[in-house]
C-alpha cells in the first residue's frame, strides 16, 4: 500500500473552518469504526435475551427497551457513516416492520470484514463488487430455504407459526400470552383480500393495572376515557364528528360590556344559552345520538346534550379521529352545527365498559352472525351501505408504563410480520439457521470463484455467522463453541441426528451450547424480511466503503449564549 505523503499547502479553496478529510485512515478506516460502535450498542439487543437499553432523549423522556427501532430513533447519531446505518435500518422498519438490528449488526459486520482486506491492499471496489456477487447468491440460496407458508388467513393456527417467533424475540416467556391476541386480531381485521390488509386496523390501548394476562382483544374501537355526559350507551346511532370544540364560538377581539340593572345581568347570557339549544336541539331532530369531538366540550353544551339524552366522547388525538371516522363512515366537521347524511356516521354500539378500575368507551360495528341473531327494526337500511373499517383494539393490561410499551411494540412487531406475509407468505428457519446455511453456501461458491472476488465473498459468508455469535453472548454461552457445533451441523453429510440447514441455537441452554431443529420447533422467521434486511445491510456497507473523502462546513450560528444563571432577584 502507498504511503500518503502530506502536501504543502497549496491555494485554500474553501472557506476557514472546513474540515477536509481523506485517505484509508482518515477516512474508510474511521468510518469503520464508527459504524463498530454503533453496532455494539444495538447487539447486545438482539434475539430473545437482548438486553433492555435505558435511553433519555432530548426532552428529557426515559425509555427502557431492547427494541433497536426505538433506541435509533431516540438517539442522536451526528457521524455522517452512522447515519447512513441508522437510515437504512429506518427504511427496513418502514419496508417490513421488523428487522432493524439485524440490517446494522450486518452492515456494520460487512464493514468490519472489510478492513483487513483494505489493509492487505484490496481496492473498495473490488471489495464491494465481490460484496455485490455474493448478495446476489445469497439471495438466490434464500428462496430456496423456505420450509412452510401461511396457507389461510382465516386460521389462527396458521398466523401463529410467524406471529409467535417476532413476538418472542421483544417479549420472551410471554409469547404464549401476547401471540395470540395478535393472532386473533389480525384475523378479525383480515379482509376477504389479505394483500389489502392495513395495519391500521389493529390499534393498541394501554391500561394500567393487573398483569399481562388480563390483556384481551376487543372488536371495534376503545378509547380510554368515559363519555363526557350522563347517557353512556346507544344503539344503531347516527354519528356526528367534530374536529372542534363543542361549544359557542370565542370572539377574536376582547371588548366591554356595560350592564345598567339587574335585570339585563340576568338577560346577559340567555342569547347564548338559546343559540346553543338550537344548535343541540337540531343535531337530536337529525336523529344523531352519539357526538365524537376531538376538543374540549363546554359545560353548557353538556347540559343541553344530557337534556336530550346524547352520547358524546371526547377524542384529543387526531390521529384517533380519523381512525374512528374509518370506523363509522363519516367526515370530520370543522364547524359545530348539524352534519348533512353524507357527512354523518353509523355505529351499531356504543357502551362504556370498566376494564380494571378504568372505564372505556367502545364503538363497535356488529359481526354478520350478531345481525342474524339479533335483528331490530331500529337499524336504519342504509347501514350495510356505509364504508366501514374492521377495526379491532387489543388492550393490553400492566405495572408499568415501560413494560406497556414495551408489550405494544411486541404487538406492532407481530402485526406488521403479518402484513409482511401478505405481500410473500414464505417462512424460513429461524434461530439463526437461515444465516448459518447461507454463509456455507456462499463461502462454498467464493471457493469456485476465479479471481480477487473470492476473498470480499469469504468475508460476507463470515460475516453471516455474527447472528450466531451474538446470540450466544447473549445467551451466556461460548459463543465460539457455538459457532463451531453450528458449523459442523450444517457441513455433515449423515441423514440422521441435528444436521442439516434448519439447526439452529436453543436459547434455553443453561451451561454448554445446544442445538435444535427451528422446524421442528416451529421458530421461523419471513423470508421477505430477511431479504430486505440483507439488501439493505449491504447497500448501507457499500455506501460507507466507497466514501473516500469527507467535506464539512463549518456549522452555521454564531457562538453558544452563555448559560443563565437564574433571575436576579433569586440570588441571597
Amino acid at each position: 500500500m502507498a504511503l500518503r505523503v502530506p502536501q504543502s499547502g497549496g491555494p485554500q479553496l474553501f472557506k476557514e473552518g472546513y474540515k477536509n478529510l481523506q485517505g484509508l485512515e482518515e477516512v474508510i478506516l474511521r468510518n469503520i469504526q464508527a459504524t463498530k460502535e454503533m453496532s455494539e450498542i444495538t447487539r447486545t439487543s438482539f434475539g430473545p435475551y437482548g438486553r433492555n437499553k435505558m435511553v433519555v432523549n432530548h426532552l428529557d423522556k426515559l425509555f427502557v427497551t431492547n427494541d433497536a427501532a426505538t433506541i435509533i430513533r431516540e438517539l442522536e447519531v451526528v457521524h455522517p457513516a452512522a447515519k447512513l446505518l441508522v437510515m437504512a435500518s429506518q427504511q427496513q422498519e418502514a419496508e417490513a416492520g421488523d428487522g432493524t438490528n439485524y440490517v446494522i449488526i450486518l452492515a456494520s459486520e460487512l464493514l468490519q470484514r472489510a478492513e483487513p482486506l483494505l489493509r492487505m491492499g484490496l481496492h473498495p471496489s473490488e471489495i464491494a463488487r465481490g460484496y455485490e456477487l455474493a448478495m446476489d447468491e445469497a439471495l438466490a440460496q434464500l428462496d430456496t430455504l423456505a420450509v412452510d407458508e401461511v396457507k389461510a388467513w382465516s386460521e389462527q393456527s396458521e398466523l401463529l407459526k410467524a406471529v409467535r417467533t417476532a413476538v418472542a424475540s421483544k417479549q420472551y416467556g410471554q409469547e404464549h400470552v401476547l401471540a395470540p391476541l395478535v393472532a386473533e386480531a389480525v384475523q378479525a381485521s383480515m379482509p376477504r383480500d389479505a394483500a389489502r390488509f392495513s395495519v391500521d386496523n389493529v390499534r393498541v390501548v394501554k391500561i394500567m393495572g393487573g398483569g399481562l394476562a388480563q390483556s384481551r382483544v376487543v372488536h371495534g374501537m376503545v378509547l380510554p376515557q368515559a363519555p363526557e355526559t350522563v347517557c353512556h350507551a346507544a344503539q344503531f346511532a347516527r354519528v356526528a364528528v367534530f374536529s372542534c370544540p363543542v361549544d359557542m364560538g370565542q370572539t377574536e377581539t376582547k371588548g366591554t360590556v356595560l350592564l345598567h340593572n339587574a335585570s339585563e345581568m340576568l338577560d346577559y347570557t340567555k342569547g347564548e344559552e338559546a343559540q346553543m339549544e338550537q344548535a343541540v336541539r337540531e343535531l337530536h331532530d337529525a336523529n344523531v345520538k352519539v357526538v365524537v369531538c376531538g376538543s374540549g366540550v363546554g359545560d353548557l353544551a353538556i347540559h343541553y346534550l344530557n337534556r336530550f339524552d346524547m352520547v358524546v366522547v371526547r377524542c384529543p388525538s387526531k390521529f384517533e379521529l380519523r381512525r374512528l371516522c374509518r370506523v363509522v363512515g363519516a367526515n370530520p366537521l370543522a364547524r359545530f352545527g348539524v352534519p348533512t347524511p353524507e357527512e354523518m356516521g353509523y355505529c351499531d354500539e356504543v357502551r362504556t365498559d370498566e376494564i380494571g378500575g378504568d372505564r372505556v368507551t367502545i364503538l363497535r360495528q356488529w359481526s354478520a352472525s350478531e345481525l342474524a341473531s339479533r335483528p331490530s327494526a331500529d337499524r336504519p337500511a342504509f347501514a350495510d351501505r356505509i364504508q366501514r373499517s374492521p377495526l379491532v383494539t387489543v388492550v393490553l393490561r400492566g405495572a408499568t408504563v415501560n413494560a406497556l410499551d414495551d408489550a405494544e411494540r411486541a404487538v406492532d412487531d407481530g402485526v406488521n410480520v403479518i402484513k409482511s406475509l401478505t405481500k410473500d407468505a414464505r417462512l424460513v428457519p429461524g434461530a439463526c439457521a437461515t444465516e448459518m446455511e447461507l454463509s456455507r453456501r456462499v463461502q462454498e461458491r467464493a471457493e469456485q470463484t476465479p479471481g480477487i472476488n473470492q476473498h470480499a465473498m469469504k468475508a460476507f459468508g463470515q460475516a453471516l455467522q455474527i447472528f450466531a455469535r451474538t446470540l450466544g453472548d447473549n445467551v451466556g454461552v461460548d459463543s465460539t463453541a457455538l459457532v463451531a457445533k453450528l458449523i459442523a451441523a450444517h457441513h455433515a453429510s449423515a441423514s440422521d441426528g441435528l444436521v442439516g440447514p434448519s439447526i439452529g441455537i436453543d436459547v434455553e441452554c443453561e451451561n454448554e451450547p445446544r442445538v435444535l431443529d427451528a422446524k421442528e420447533a416451529g421458530i421461523l422467521d419471513p423470508l421477505s424480511v430477511k431479504q430486505w434486511a440483507m439488501r439493505y445491510a449491504v447497500q448501507a456497507a457499500l455506501t460507507v466503503l466507497q466514501v473516500d473523502q469527507i467535506v464539512m462546513a463549518k456549522t452555521a450560528g454564531g457562538p453558544k449564549l452563555p448559560k443563565q444563571q437564574g433571575n436576579w432577584d433569586d440570588q441571597d
